[in-house]
Parts: structure tokens; sequence; C-alpha cells
């Protein structure tokens, strides 16, 4: 049974850790993944909000199109886009669709489509795409879209999303415990299926 997959990209379909090292170099810091435990980065570098929020600006077409991919992420997905479709959905502007477009070709992950919002609810979008799942890093965005859209959502545990999640939020370590969870839901929803 075909699902229509809901997926952020930044910290989920990329490593989480990819920020870390272009924020090192820019502000000479040297800030670990462990240190982040929010998702607001502003209070760990030594410049005001403005300040960062213009750097980033400037500098998000060159992160994006460096930062590495995920453990685990390209095979699971690639597996996933032979049977489902896959619609990333993503907090990044529209004026980066081809960096990501471009991100996506070379590091061979496929996709159906790419929405890129500009603004962290994606709740209105997973509804629009009518996803059947969504796949997130960013803590108040999975619970949202798990208490708006009614459909599970699948956490990736990072040092910054460390707060409770209701049960339907699932919290997982990498790609591989997402793919045997997603497995295991898939199995469910096809039995319920075929019981109806």
């Amino acid at each position: 049974m075909k699902k229509r997959f809901g997926i952020d990209i930044d910290g989920t379909v990329t490593c989480p850790t990819s920020l870390i090292p272009f924020i090192n170099k820019a502000f000479n810091m040297d800030i670990s993944y462990e240190d982040i435990n929010q998702y607001d980065l502003t209070p760990f570098v030594n410049v005001s909000k403005d300040e960062f929020a213009q750097w980033f600006t400037e500098n998000e077409p060159t992160i994006y199109r460096d930062s590495p991919l995920a453990n685990g992420a390209k095979s699971v997905l690639n597996k996933w886009a032979t049977s489902h479709e896959l619609f990333y959905i993503s907090a990044r502007g529209a004026h980066l669709l081809a960096v990501t477009e471009d991100w996506f070709t070379r590091n061979g992950v496929l996709f159906n489509h790419i929405e890129l919002i500009g603004s962290h609810d994606k709740i209105e979008t997973a509804k629009k795409y009518n996803v059947d799942i969504f796949f997130e890093d960013k803590h108040d965005n999975a619970v949202a879209i798990f208490e708006e859209c009614h459909i599970p959502v699948i956490l990736f545990d990072t040092p910054y999303n460390q707060e409770p999640i209701p049960k339907g939020v699932i919290r997982v370590h990498n790609w591989h415990e997402a793919l045997d969870w997603v497995d295991h839901w898939l199995k469910q929803q096809t039995y319920q299926t075929v019981q109806s």
C-alpha cells in the first residue's frame, strides 16, 4: 500500500552536526554538537541575533550545498522511494530550491517533490500534500504535526530535542531504527486494510 512520507531536510536527511563546522569557523569558536541543547543557535555564538541571522542568510547556499548526508539516510530513503512517495518539506526559503535539488541529485537521494516553505510551520503543507507519516528533528514541529495532522511523527534524537514527547511521536536514534519502526507500521497498515 503506497504511502506518502513527509520528510524534513536539515538535521534529518542531512547530518544534524552539519552547521557546527561552519559556525566554529565563522565565529572562531569551538562548540561541539553535544553542546547544542536547544534549537535556537544564537545563545551559542558571540554575536548579536541580527548579526547571526545575517551571517546565516548569506551563507545558507554554501551550508546547504556542503552539508553531509545523515548516516544511513540514503539507503533507507531510496528503499522507500521504490514503493512510496517522498515529499521533502523544509523551512528553507523557496529561493534555495535549485541548491537543494542539486544536493539531492549529487548525493543520489531520490525524491518525488521538494517544498521549501520558508517557515518552521509545516502543518498546512503536511495537510496540503496529505502525508501519512512525517520525519523531523525539531521537537515542537514534531509534536505540532502529530497533534494537528493525527499522523505518526518520527523524531530523530539530538541534544537539542530532549523535551518529553507524546505517544504518537516516535524517537529514533538513526535511519535504521526509523526503517524498523516504519516497516512494522506499514505491516500494521496492510493488516488493518485487509481486515476492513
